[in-house]
């Protein structure tokens, strides 16, 4: 069931959806939108702040139940970009709707209902996205191209942020005359980011190969996928090895998560930043992190994304462990830029890994409990940090805790066998 041979321009166009997508959790969960949420919409910073956590983890936990066995269904369809096509689409509405966000306590309950739902679909978009890579290229590459894949989103992410900031945010006049005094500025942000979202994903549904269809009608393609997905729950024994893996990645991305989640409030509480500060922090963070991305998207291929995920997950931990007890923003600085770093190699080798150790045939399914391990657990990061934050009266203390995921992870990542390219395609051949 391999998609055609790929060409150099359908997998560049692949890595442009990385792009194009990013701008959403860039853009509108963690820099400006969320941000226009908790300020100006909610009735105060810290419900806001309450409200707009659940309503992405309930999206999460939607993402985590639906995965698995859409993956499975999509599995016996045998097309993935029909599926992407739908979530992207849809999450290119949800997020276009934000607009009718008004800053008005009047809208909570509608910024929260369209932002999460966006969120489910763009999380869903990706399980099939990922499910595309082994296809695309030869085994020998596969970590080269999600790296790339994931770089390359990172630079979208912010040219879309950039974009937002000089023609909308800090423009004295926004463009189309949008008026600041009723935030059209910021409710604006959901159709650009939904008209760059559709924009840039338009090269993969031209030029990036797709798997051929089987041929099964939906609802037998619905009921063979459900029977899968159940054997496999049956025959969990046989995959000991990606049950493990996807454990450990569950663990370290928990600490990932939490260190984005909440590494702006540390920067600000412990070391003083402003909001502009912060905006530039977050903007070099990300920097950083693509560059790392790409970079060692070699790394990935030259000793396997097992190798690399642990330098990557290494890397955190000691410059985590240093921005915990240094002090000053000179300092701050100095070791939270290198950090960034391992950031992205630590979520493309992950991609790579997967992409290395899913059967052929059941490649979207365990994308599908992919993302699930990435969304389970998703609360207990935050929730161990907010606990130790709380017991002993120390941001530096609740940060702590992400080391211990961090560790937790490393441990069972150290168990699981390095497959590199047992269950890969067979080469594509350029043309």
């Amino acid at each position: 069931m391999n998609a055609t041979p790929s060409t150099g321009w359908g997998r560049f166009s692949w890595c442009l959806y990385d792009w194009a997508n990013s701008a959403f959790p860039t853009v509108i969960t963690t820099f400006v939108f969320s941000a226009y949420f908790t300020k100006a919409i909610a009735a105060d910073e810290i419900a806001g702040t309450s409200q707009w956590g659940w309503a992405l983890s309930l999206s999460g936990l939607a993402v985590a139940v639906a995965a698995p066995l859409l993956g499975a269904i999509a599995d016996f369809g045998g097309r993935r970009k029909p599926w992407i096509f739908v979530f992207t689409g849809l999450c290119a509405v949800l997020t276009g709707l934000l607009w009718n966000a008004k800053p008005d306590v009047a809208f909570v309950l509608l910024a929260l209902v369209l932002a999460g739902a966006a969120n489910f679909a763009f999380e869903m978009a990706m399980v099939f996205y990922n499910a595309m890579l082994p296809d695309l290229t030869t085994r020998d590459r596969i970590g080269r191209l999600s790296g790339w894949g994931w770089g390359l989103g990172y630079a979208g992410g912010l040219a879309c942020l950039g974009l937002a900031l000089v023609a909308l945010v800090d423009a004295e006049v926004p463009v189309f005359g949008l008026d600041k005094e009723t935030s059209e500025h910021l409710r604006a942000m959901g159709p650009m980011v939904a008209l760059w979202m559709v924009v840039f994903a338009v090269p993969l549904f031209l030029w990036t190969p797709d798997t051929p269809s089987r041929g099964l009608a939906a609802g037998e393609a619905v009921r063979q996928g459900w029977a899968a997905l159940k054997d496999t729950v049956r025959r969990v024994r046989e995959f000991r090895s990606i049950v493990r893996y996807l454990i450990a990645r569950m663990l370290y991305i928990d600490g990932l998560n939490t260190l984005f989640a909440f590494g702006g409030i540390y920067a600000a509480g412990t070391f003083g930043m402003d909001f502009s500060e912060l905006i530039i922090f977050g903007i070099a963070i990300n920097v950083t992190a693509g560059l790392g991305a790409a970079g060692f998207a070699w790394v990935d291929d030259w000793i396997g994304p097992k190798r690399t995920i642990q330098i990557a997950v290494t890397g955190l931990m000691v410059l985590g462990g240093a921005l915990l007890v240094v002090e000053g923003k000179t300092l701050f600085w100095v070791f939270a830029l290198p950090l960034g770093i391992f950031v992205g190699p630590a979520q493309a080798a992950s991609r790579s890994m997967m992409a290395h150790m899913a059967p052929a045939d059941m490649r979207t399914e365990m994308f599908g409990l992919f993302a699930l391990s990435g969304k389970a657990t998703a609360f207990l990061g935050p929730a161990l940090l907010a606990w130790v934050t709380a017991l002993f009266e120390s941001q530096r203390a609740g940060m702590a805790t992400i080391l211990v995921f961090f560790a937790a992870g490393l441990a069972l990542l150290a168990g699981v066998p390095d497959q590199r390219g047992e269950n890969a395609p067979p080469p594509p051949v350029d043309h």
